[in-house]
């Protein structure tokens, strides 16, 4: 993160690293807590509820869950499209792991409050954004709110849409390394560069989303399905409802990708046709059409 000699970078860096220091000193403060009241250093054992929420909230400041979300659009917004392609993906497994181990011991109304909020803050925080890193923080807030909500409820379906997050935001970020590209007016510029590729954003788009028939669709439907099942119906309306202030964010992208041209003059010259990457290929087709094998992963759970 630091690498890039910009002031903006350097803070960047500060922020993410005090932040996460402070939520590994927790973890430690949690654990030696609960060492102490119930004699065990494991944590896939039912432990006392006040280490266990303090592993939760330490957890969500790692992940950047609502309200410990204020550090992850900054950090994105300072660092480049390579940084905040890892800081999104790979840097989450590690506190999502811990915290599905830990899933049969969080607290569910706690869990159903932080989803809630991520969701809610998420979407709205994403609305006025004109900068890509700082949209494609606010979606990761929004959809690591879905998986808080069901976290308790079914590890599994938490596990589901964790993969499928990373699938779809990586084809998101990869495109963009790949056009270059960090606001919406650059957005605009994009179709005379790769029109197939641009073409193939929209929907990748529309997929992170969760509009059917695409793969995003799948972890909201089965989320909604579960907690409905678990006679949570209020709580699955709100948090359905949470996800239209996204998708509006979602469809200025799209728009500004597909259906505007940036001010030119007639007899202007087109912009070189760039070729695209093929890294970007596998995971756009996977992004967008696991949809068909849905009868298969229902069995799963």
């Amino acid at each position: 993160m630091t690498k890039t000699p910009h002031p903006r970078a350097i803070e960047a860096a500060t922020k993410y690293f005090l932040t996460q220091a402070a939520a590994s000193a927790l973890i430690l403060f949690a654990s030696t807590m609960n060492s102490w009241i119930s004699g065990e250093w494991a944590i896939n054992t039912p432990m006392h509820y006040a280490p266990t929420i303090l592993l939760s909230i330490a957890i969500a400041m790692k992940l950047g869950i609502a309200p410990f979300h204020f550090w992850l659009p900054e950090v994105l917004q300072g660092s480049t499209l390579q940084t905040g392609f890892i800081l999104s993906t790979w840097q989450k497994l590690a506190p999502m792991t811990l915290l599905i181990q830990l899933s049969q011991s969080v607290n569910l109304s706690l869990m159903l409050t932080l989803g809630l909020l991520s969701t809610i803050i998420g979407g709205w925080g994403g609305i006025n954004q004109t900068q890509v890193r700082k949209i494609l923080a606010f979606s990761s807030i929004a959809h690591l709110g879905w998986m808080m909500a069901i976290i308790n409820i079914s590890p599994q379906l938490t596990l589901f849409n964790f993969v499928l997050y990373i699938l779809m935001t990586s084809t998101l970020f990869l495109t963009f390394i790949s056009l270059n590209t960090k606001n919406i007016f650059e957005l605009s510029t994009s179709w005379t560069k790769t029109p197939t590729l641009t073409t193939l954003t929209l929907l990748s788009l529309l997929s992170l989303s969760g509009l059917p028939p695409l793969t995003g669709f799948l972890p909201k439907w089965f989320i909604a399905q579960e907690m409905i099942k678990q006679n949570l119906y209020t709580f699955a309306l709100m948090i359905l409802l949470s996800t239209l202030l996204s998708l509006f964010f979602y469809l200025r992208l799209t728009y500004s990708m597909t259906l505007t041209l940036a001010p030119n003059t007639t007899f202007s010259p087109l912009t070189w046709y760039n070729k695209s990457k093929n890294i970007t290929a596998p995971s756009v087709i996977l992004s967008l059409m696991l949809l068909p094998l849905t009868p298969t992963i229902m069995i799963m759970f």
